[in-house]
């Protein structure tokens, strides 16, 4: 097999597509799919179809569980006031108070189940990946976030407030004072928006090529080595993928606690 047909063959293949994936290893082909259609050159993946499903499963959910309030809630309306209050009440209102932070909770709640229903998708059968580990999804989500950061910015303290807010200008910082100002302008206008984004994408890609590995891994060693040494990969696969919800969760908090503390500087006076 040519180099050029090596690259086509590993491109194309992923896990139960019976191209014999059991000697493929994992690498960044487990992240490229085909299209499923093509329209005027705009190409439609799986990606992009666990993203609009997930969407849909959202809003669905929530319209479901609360269309008709009743003040003895059902199991459904249950289940999604305890998720928007633990976000309103354990990451907007802790961070930004009552009164800054009610008119921010619908997109806080928004972020955080959108993020964690896409990282789901890693351990779902059929699915089978988590869209944030592409990057362009976290990219997209950090791009609102800093957005919205920096006109508060500006709206809440004016040009000269906000360029002092983005530096972290004190003057009694006196000789260091142009040196630290440098430095935190390039952290906060460069620096966060790429972190934001690439602390998610490189939780969830590193998460799904472990579990790709050790399922290849089982079965390749099933065919060659035997069941005991497939066994040992077996059960790392499982433990990976029940400590891959743990991370799912903790990485669409974090996502969250770091745009309300974004939210929370961008609304505080600058002293």
């Amino acid at each position: 097999m040519s180099a050029d047909q090596t690259l086509a063959f590993e491109t194309d293949c992923h896990i139960f597509d019976g191209c014999g994936f059991s000697t493929v290893s994992p690498g960044l082909h487990s992240f490229v799919f085909k299209p499923l259609f093509e329209v005027g050159g705009f190409e439609f993946n799986k990606a992009m179809l666990l993203a609009l499903l997930g969407s849909v499963a959202i809003v669905w959910f929530f319209w479901a569980a609360f269309a008709k309030p009743k003040v003895v809630p059902g199991k459904l309306q249950m289940v999604g006031e305890a998720g928007y209050d633990f976000i309103r009440r354990g990451v907007v209102y802790e961070t930004l108070g009552k009164k800054e932070g009610e008119k921010y909770v619908p997109l806080v709640v928004a972020l955080f189940f959108f993020i964690w229903i896409m990282n789901l998708w890693s351990v779902i059968p059929l699915a089978q990946f988590p869209v944030t580990s592409i990057i362009a999804f976290p990219a997209v989500l950090a791009a609102i976030v800093y957005i919205l950061w920096v006109s508060l910015t500006f709206k809440r303290h004016g040009f000269v407030g906000a360029f002092k807010n983005f530096t972290g200008y004190d003057k009694s910082l006196g000789p260091v004072l142009p040196l630290a100002m440098t430095i935190e302008f390039f952290s906060n206008l460069l620096v966060r928006p790429f972190t934001h984004a690439v602390r998610l994408f490189a939780n969830m890609f590193a998460g799904h090529l472990l579990i790709v590995m050790f399922t290849i891994a089982t079965w390749y060693l099933l065919n060659g080595f035997g069941i005991a040494y497939a066994g040992v990969s077996f059960l790392m696969a499982v433990v990976m993928t029940a400590f891959e919800l743990f991370i799912q969760a903790v990485q669409a908090y974090v996502f969250v606690l770091l745009t309300c503390t974004y939210i929370q500087g961008a609304l505080a006076e600058h002293h």
